[in-house]
């Protein structure tokens, strides 16, 4: 399990304005604590900055249990931004439309995602993600 260095009062890497421990970090701590996102965004704005601080545990742990993988092995990637595009909820069923800017190699990229998440026992989990096409206006 890695080790989370990321400074509690620095800005979370997830974009929300907020310091690390008021946003994501609180999340990521509270897994041990069982503490839980309590939306369908902020269990995605947790996930990116898992990804961001490369918290493997952490997404295994947050990912539905029918479409997670065995293992994650993270690609080094750099990520840059992250923007929240539309996020919903009905019932124990949430959609998160976002884009997550990252740097691969040198090279710019944009990733354009619809994801699906659903709460069981009273914990939000992501099921999975549509990739959506490159935007023609960005």
């Amino acid at each position: 399990m890695k080790k989370n260095t990321h400074p509690k009062h620095a800005a979370c890497p997830c974009g929300s304005g907020q310091t690390y421990a008021d946003c994501c970090g609180k999340w990521h701590a509270g897994l041990t604590e069982g503490l839980h996102a309590p939306t369908p965004e902020a269990l995605m704005r947790s996930r990116y900055s898992a990804y961001v601080l490369g918290l493997i545990d952490y997404l295994l742990a947050t990912w539905h249990p029918s479409t997670a993988p065995g293992e994650l092995e993270l690609s080094p990637v750099k990520w840059l931004e992250l923007e929240v595009r539309h996020a919903q909820m009905s019932g124990d069923a949430g959609v998160v439309e976002f884009v997550a800017r990252l740097r691969d190699s040198g090279r710019g990229m944009r990733m354009h995602e619809i994801s699906r998440f659903v709460r069981e026992d009273g914990r939000w989990l992501y099921i999975d993600g549509e990739q959506q096409a490159p935007d023609a206006n960005h």
